[in-house]
């Protein structure tokens, strides 16, 4: 990834603004860390805490002027919008509760977006920033970092290319251990914003990784779900939120699927893994070896395609920062969806065509459709594993689908 096409088209890197991701959070640093690694933003301003005094301070220390450390994002979104050199861009990282109230804030006073996941905890929410991105022609970006490893886009790509041939299976799982003890959090303790349902939203699990699950077949295979039949619930005694979900799937093009997410396997660090199985071929990749993708074509020999190797399509290849041979990660790929991000909005605020590669990164509407999804699977797990069908499947009307169909909100 050595040109800069922001820098080409804008003359400078985008001037960006931080909501949330304060002292002690692991996600703010990321998403400050993908921001600057490829050059393409410039942190100008920011809340980075609901405590306005610490908010000052923390964003202070994170090299932001002390006239731009703001008390409430809010009024950041109108100082901002007035300054001749004031912020262009606002990345929220802020509890899922409040995703909804900051970004419809900051995409009326005209700033594109970049959000944390899930987009929102209700679908109404969901669909009034839809509307709005689709009115604004504003750019809204979602950070499903796990879309931009440069060998799940290789995935991505040979589906496209037609490799693997009509889909039949898809099998994704995403399974942690961080919640695995009994006592997380302690009975009686304050308990962290995530296991208040009102903040955290419906279900723990689904929203915390199930949408990360979720947003990773659409975007690799280009399906959507029809229907869901899920359990979700808890497998720690006593826990008042979800830790768990299991689901069969069937989808849009007939194809079958199986879903499982867990933050309660003890011992298991973070094991996403997606397996794709078409008439000729099978795909698989997992999110601890980040730089393989095992190929396995029918009466041939299977093998293991790396970045930049001999059969390294595009889209893999222009996310890639290094030489062959030599790893890359987690702040990479998250990094890849600010930098794909920032090619729209540079292109869009100068009236110019953006490169149709950067246009993948998941959008308003990939977000209201994870938020569908998640309340389809909750409600079939209520229904004793129902079949229900989520209340978005296909767009109709307005802009394209989004990013798991090659398309994002520009």
């Amino acid at each position: 990834m050595d040109a800069n096409p922001v820098l080409e088209a804008l003359g400078r890197p985008l001037r960006l603004a931080v909501v949330g991701g304060g002292p002690g959070s692991f996600i703010g640093a990321m998403h400050r860390t993908a921001a600057r690694l490829d050059g393409r933003y410039d942190i100008v301003a920011g809340v980075v805490s609901s405590d306005p005094q610490l908010s000052k301070q923390a964003a202070v220390s994170i090299g932001i002027d002390p006239d731009r450390a703001y008390a409430d994002p809010h009024a950041m979104f109108t100082a901002e919008a007035e300054r001749e050199d004031g912020a262009e861009v606002v990345a929220i990282m802020t509890p899922n509760d409040s995703h909804h109230e900051y970004a419809m804030a900051a995409l009326n006073a005209g700033f594109d977006v970049i959000c944390d996941k899930p987009m929102t905890n209700t679908l109404d929410e969901a669909m009034d920033i839809v509307s709005l991105v689709d009115s604004s022609g504003l750019v809204f970006a979602l950070t499903h970092n796990y879309t931009g490893y440069p060998m799940v886009r290789q995935a991505r790509a040979m589906v496209e290319d037609g490799q693997v041939g009509e889909i039949r299976l898809v099998q994704v799982e995403y399974v942690q251990g961080g919640k695995a003890a009994e006592d997380d959090p302690e009975p009686g303790s304050d308990l962290p914003w995530r296991y208040d349902p009102i903040r955290g939203g419906p279900s723990l699990v689904m929203g915390d990784i199930g949408t990360h699950a979720h947003n990773l077949v659409r975007f690799v295979t280009g399906l959507e779900v029809d229907e869901v039949a899920a359990e979700v619930g808890h497998v720690v005694p006593g826990r008042m939120v979800d830790d768990f979900g299991a689901a069969m799937l069937r989808f849009d093009n007939g194809a079958r699927g199986t879903f499982w997410v867990t933050q309660t396997a003890a011992g298991v660090e973070n094991g996403l893994r997606i397996r794709v199985s078409g008439t000729k071929a099978s795909l698989e990749w997992h999110q601890e070896n980040p730089t393989r993708l095992l190929f396995s074509p029918v009466a041939e020999p299977a093998r293991v395609l790396t970045p930049n190797g001999p059969s390294t399509l595009e889209p893999s290849s222009r996310s890639s920062r290094i030489v062959s041979g030599h790893p890359e990660g987690f702040h990479e790929a998250f990094a890849n969806i600010y930098s794909d991000a920032a090619e729209a909005i540079a292109a869009r605020r100068c009236g110019v065509a953006v490169d149709p590669l950067a246009m993948t990164f998941p959008n308003a509407w990939d977000g209201a459709v994870g938020v569908a999804f998640v309340d389809a699977a909750v409600a079939s797990s209520n229904a004793n594993g129902r079949w229900t069908t989520p209340a978005l499947v296909h767009r109709t009307g307005g802009t394209p689908d989004g990013g798991a169909d090659g398309g994002a909100d520009a």
